[in-house]
């Protein structure tokens, strides 16, 4: 019986085996690699994935879909995790102190969200391989100054390496979304790169600034800085925030911690 798509899960279906030729290239799956698959759907990226692999993990929500899972390959070969991934621990996958590599196909209604839930777990984390929405994607890769930096850029930046890869176009799905999507790899910076002494402050002060995009930083950042703040850190308050580089805020940040 054929699975229809359902848009309560974000459903669009990888279909052009070139196009997955061309993803599973990228990700270089080794045999003993431990890999987690978010939404594998139909198995489109699981199936090549698991001819290159001796074992699979997938987070996946469909109920149909998790019974055609368990059909079509067994427990040895694929480990089913029933649920949403926006609430899955994948630190608990990497356990045995092997880095855990993370793909999929996200769905493009919880993106957002759900990139910021795998940030969590970057400590355990060796690389992630995401094919997202094209305009997601720009966002995460933006540099400071243009129209798609904002905190999605600078909260992903601050803890990945990040690089898109290459475009997917509407036609390779089923059924065809009306957007192209991205290829984009995101790998942990070291432990030592990361400069906040309090990254759950550096997130409010992102928030604070981003939050009214047309005001300036004196406006935005008023619960966080004085202008003599301002002028300590050598930043311009009449600038706005998709002005500051992941450093800036950082910067910030750590001045507000020591206050």
């Amino acid at each position: 019986m054929e699975h229809r798509a359902r848009k309560r899960f974000g459903q669009n279906f990888l279909s052009d085996p070139n196009i997955i030729r061309k993803i599973v290239d990228a990700i270089r799956p080794q045999a003993d690699d431990l890999v987690v698959e978010i939404g594998p759907g139909l198995g489109a990226l699981t199936e090549p994935l698991l001819e290159r692999l001796a074992h699979l993990h997938v987070v996946e929500i469909d109920r149909d879909l998790i019974a055609r899972l368990h059909q079509r390959w067994s427990p040895e070969r694929l480990t089913v995790h029933e649920g949403d991934a926006l609430k899955f621990d994948f630190g608990a996958l990497a356990a045995d102190g092997r880095p855990l590599r993370v793909v999929g196909n996200l769905p493009y209604n919880i993106s957002t969200p759900l990139l910021f839930h795998l940030a969590g777990f970057a400590e355990r984390v060796g690389d992630m391989t995401f094919m997202l929405q094209k305009e997601v994607v720009m966002r995460m890769v933006a540099e400071p100054g243009s129209e798609e930096y904002g905190r999605l850029s600078v909260m992903l930046q601050y803890r990945f390496r990040m690089g898109r890869l290459f475009d997917v176009p509407p036609g390779a799905f089923r059924p065809a979304p009306k957007v192209t999507s991205s290829i984009v790899r995101m790998v942990p910076l070291p432990a030592d790169a990361l400069a906040a002494q309090d990254e759950a402050l550096l997130g409010r002060v992102v928030a604070a600034a981003f939050g009214q995009r047309r005001k300036t930083l004196r406006n935005t950042l008023r619960d966080y800085l004085a202008e003599d703040d301002f002028a300590a850190l050598g930043i311009d308050p009449g600038l706005r925030a998709e002005r500051l580089a992941v450093a800036d805020y950082v910067a910030i940040a750590n001045h507000v911690a020591r206050k």
